[in-house]
């Protein structure tokens, strides 16, 4: 094994296969170590029994665990929302146009502009643990913005997804069947050879259910699988309709009622929770607690936009989850990186076990529970990414 390279010295490794170390699900090993050879993980086990090879690198006593997996951002956009975001921790009115205004700002975008600010909270996620991540479109709301968007994602993650379903476009605010009609036809033909993923907005005020299982229902027609944002500010069919078209994630889930928790108990369809969305707008927290507690599978995500959380950081998700969502510190890292897996129906990412990629956080610490223990302090010491030290 001369050309991989050994991690040890791990005072803990969390690697989300229950059948190693502790067993639980984080299945934690104590004193460990991990090889890589090429852009996989090949070996993990106690740090006595690691393969012998010429590069070793000596993890000080700290703890490791999978890069975290964002499975919900939005990054391709132009401008910022600083006044609106001002006006309202300040208790002010502020009539500016919420969403309209970064479509105003991303339509006004050159590609190189909006390339560059993708570019630059990606590398900002890096510095905090993120090696996987999911964008959206979903501020041009033209044929020609939505597709030029979602080219500039997938050059840059093989996680796209089509959200041209945001709003309804300022244009056809008046005719939103006429808006529908072109995310389902000439926009999504656009669209489609860009991305893996269809979204919508499911909500009062964006598409209501009759109008998401139309574009759901015509994305996945064109071969791209559904997810959606659902059940955020008020209770509604989005969860539902998730379970019924077999979406990978339903997002938000803040207001539920108590079938949208069995169904998405009963179902492959992951329950996102991004609460930075909550604290970025004083809004009430979903209750992870009670999901968990009925066997749904929870994801945590930064849900980072310009507009209701601002925010790249996975490490203060966890922290907010494990404060105000009834989560357990285990259960918050698992989710920010094997449920953010499970939510992009990914079993290569999210875990470090023999096959996955090589994608892991070393942590200047030594427990995975620091992340909420200490939160706001940068407390990512390294990173590796496909098997390359990146930070």
């Amino acid at each position: 094994m001369s050309s991989s390279t050994v991690i040890t010295n791990i005072a803990a490794l969390v690697t989300n296969d229950p059948s190693l170390g502790d067993h639980s699900p984080l299945g934690l090993v104590r004193d460990a170590a991990v090889a890589v050879e090429g852009d996989r993980v090949v070996w993990t086990g106690e740090s006595s029994k690691a393969p012998a090879t010429d590069n070793r690198v000596d993890a000080g006593g700290r703890a490791v665990l999978p890069g975290f997996v964002d499975s919900h951002s939005h990054l391709l956009f132009g401008g910022d929302r600083t006044e609106e975001f001002n006006a309202r921790m300040s208790g002010r009115r502020y009539s500016a146009g919420g969403i309209r205004t970064t479509v105003a700002a991303t339509r006004a975008a050159s590609d190189a502009e909006l390339e560059a600010g993708l570019v630059r909270y990606l590398a900002e996620a890096l510095r905090q643990g993120t090696t996987t991540f999911e964008t959206k479109s979903g501020y041009g709301l033209t044929t020609a913005d939505e597709s030029r968007a979602l080219r500039v994602a997938a050059r840059h993650t093989d996680e796209v997804t089509f959200l041209g379903a945001h709003i309804v476009a300022p244009e056809l605010a008046d005719d939103p069947a006429a808006y529908v009609g072109l995310v389902t036809g000439e926009m999504l033909d656009a669209c489609a050879p860009h991305a893996r993923w269809i979204d919508v907005f499911c909500e009062q005020g964006a598409f209501d259910g009759d109008q998401a299982r139309a574009i759901l229902t015509a994305g996945k027609a064109k071969g791209l699988h559904p997810r959606i944002h659902a059940n955020q500010l008020s209770q509604g069919p989005g969860v539902r309709l998730a379970v019924e078209l077999d979406a990978a994630s339903a997002d938000h889930c803040t207001h539920l009622t108590d079938a949208d928790v069995d169904a998405l108990a009963n179902s492959r369809t992951v329950a996102t929770l991004l609460p930075g969305a909550e604290f970025s707008t004083r809004a009430p927290w979903p209750d992870a607690r009670r999901l968990l507690d009925a066997g749904a599978t929870v994801a945590l995500s930064t849900d980072c936009n310009p507009g209701s959380s601002f925010t790249s950081s996975v490490p203060f998700c966890i922290a907010l989850a494990v404060r105000d969502m009834g989560m357990t510190p285990d259960e918050a890292v698992w989710s920010a990186t094997a449920g953010g897996a499970a939510a992009l129906r990914r079993d290569d990412v999210g875990r470090l076990t023999p096959g996955a990629y090589a994608d892991l956080t070393l942590l200047d610490a030594p427990s995975h529970v620091h992340l909420a223990y200490r939160p706001g302090v940068p407390l990512v010491a390294g990173v590796w990414r496909r098997g390359v030290r990146v930070h």
